[in-house]
Formats: structure tokens, sequence, C-alpha cells
């Protein structure tokens, strides 16, 4: 690892991916709401040793609204990285996992969702907005 450098992606993978659709008149009842599907991340990491860290990104795709036809997507996404020396502080490790861990894995997963979907028979289906890291680390503090 160079000094700039702060971590280092040692592996990424889909740890789990679920694609729910219960029966024809869900399908059909999901085609024409799907557009009002939104995303939810919700990112964990977990220490493991020799400054390892395992973070999992989780990217649900789900209609908030209460209805009976519902479909679910889901991916967990696994990513280990490793951890400069250098890095102490709390605050500085906070935003490598929370944003620049996940800028920079966000393609591969946008894309692994978007494939879950089109194999799901959503096949009309694009992410309009990225998703801003940067924005969403700042906003916790607010």
């Amino acid at each position: 690892m160079t000094m700039t450098e702060k971590y280092k992606i040692l592996g990424k993978y889909i740890k789990d991916m679920s694609s729910e659709t219960k029966d024809i008149e869900t399908y059909l009842f999901v085609k024409d709401r799907i557009a009002k599907y939104q995303l939810g991340i919700d990112i964990t990491s977990k220490p493991l040793k020799n400054k390892l860290i395992e973070v999992n990104t989780n990217l649900r795709f789900e209609d908030k609204e209460k209805s009976n036809k519902k479909s679910y997507f889901e991916i967990i996404y696994s990513t280990i990285i490793k951890i400069d020396e250098e890095i102490k502080d709390k605050k500085e490790l906070e935003r490598i996992i929370l944003c620049d861990v996940q800028t920079k894995i966000y393609p591969d997963l946008e894309k692994s969702l978007l494939d879950l979907l089109h194999n799901s028979g959503y096949e009309e289906i694009k992410f309009e907005k990225k998703v801003d890291f940067e924005a969403l680390y700042n906003n916790r503090f607010n």
C-alpha cells in the first residue's frame, strides 16, 4: 500500500441475493408500479484480524406502500478491505467504510441489482440517479 492508499480492496462478492414475486397477479401489478419502488441502503462492517474489515452493503429495492401485491429484491454485497496501519482515527475509518468503499463498489453493486431485476422479468428498470455516498455520509451528522 502506498502512502496515499488508505485502504485496499482484497475481495468483493455477492453474499446473498433475493428476488421474490409471489404469483402472476403480483407480477402484473408490480410491472405497473415498479417505477414507484425505492432503493434502500444499509451498510454494516465487522472488524476481522490484521486490520481487515468486512463491509456489508445491503441494497433493497422495494415498495414502501402498504400493498398485498409486492415484489421484493435485495442484494447483500460483501467487500473485504485492508486498512492502512497509519489509520487510527475512528472518523476517518467511518468515512472509508461508508463513503470511499461504497463509491468504489457501487457500479458493480448497481449492475448486480439491475441484472437481478431484469432477470426477474422487469427489464425496463433503470436507475436514473446514482447514489451519492458523499452526501449520505455528510447528512448522517445533521
